[in-house]
């Protein structure tokens, strides 16, 4: 049963049409009206088998116009990458003490994690705290590198990671209602964009069955992506 609001702002959206980008992100935004600076989510569903190894659909980006949520990075390096590690931003930095610390305690004060080739071996120790939620660096997500500073910098600038699930739907965040339009535009597009560039070359058929754009609380708004 919904609220007398929701329904309200439902009555604005025809759950059978089909908006531009731009009407889209205009409905979302005049839909939304709770209390708090709501997020926008674009949620795809994809043409692909996702039994299929080679039809998932994964990869990173940072939206041109990033969120803006603070993200606190963890770095686990060799002991000559630390001061680099430090001056690119980490906010956490180690490694075999901090490794082991995490594997005994548990305690995680980070939201990604990221580290050099020759420590994964080593983290292997704390991968029952750090798999489950998502925190085991893994070089698909550009979360490993010899690089350490630049995967940080990108990691600090709001580097997103993304792959569809168990039924072929891909979700992201792309914006916040505060936004103004051509911001959450741009995000959109962006996202769909790259989307269409990495469709596996083993989908067949449609490849976007459908998009949809919402705000927490808000009503999906059905959305062209041609």
């Amino acid at each position: 049963m919904h609220s007398k609001r929701y329904s309200e702002v439902k009555g604005k959206v025809d759950a059978k049409m089909t908006y531009s980008i731009a009407d889209a992100v205009k409905l979302v935004k005049e839909t939304s009206n709770v209390k708090f600076d709501a997020s926008v989510e674009l949620h795809c569903k994809l043409g692909i088998d996702a039994s299929q190894g080679d039809q998932n659909v994964r990869g990173t980006l940072v939206l041109p116009n990033p969120v803006g949520k603070s993200t606190r990075v963890a770095a686990f390096v060799e002991p000559d990458k630390e001061a680099e590690a430090k001056a690119a931003g980490a906010d956490v930095v180690g490694g075999e003490e901090l490794i082991n610390e995490i594997a005994s305690k548990g305690k995680i004060d980070f939201d990604v994690a990221v580290a050099t080739p020759g420590m994964m071996p080593k983290l292997a120790k704390a991968a029952k705290v750090l798999g489950p939620k998502g925190l085991m660096p893994n070089p698909k997500t550009d979360t490993v590198s010899a690089q350490i500073g630049k995967i940080i910098a990108e990691q600090k600038a709001g580097k997103l990671s993304f792959k569809n699930d168990d039924t072929a739907n891909v979700h992201m965040l792309v914006g916040k209602v505060s936004f103004d339009d051509a911001k959450l535009i741009d995000n959109v597009t962006a996202v769909t964009e790259l989307l269409r560039r990495l469709k596996p070359s083993s989908a067949k058929g449609i490849y976007f069955k459908s998009c949809t754009l919402t705000s927490t609380m808000g009503p999906a708004v059905r959305i062209s992506i041609s």
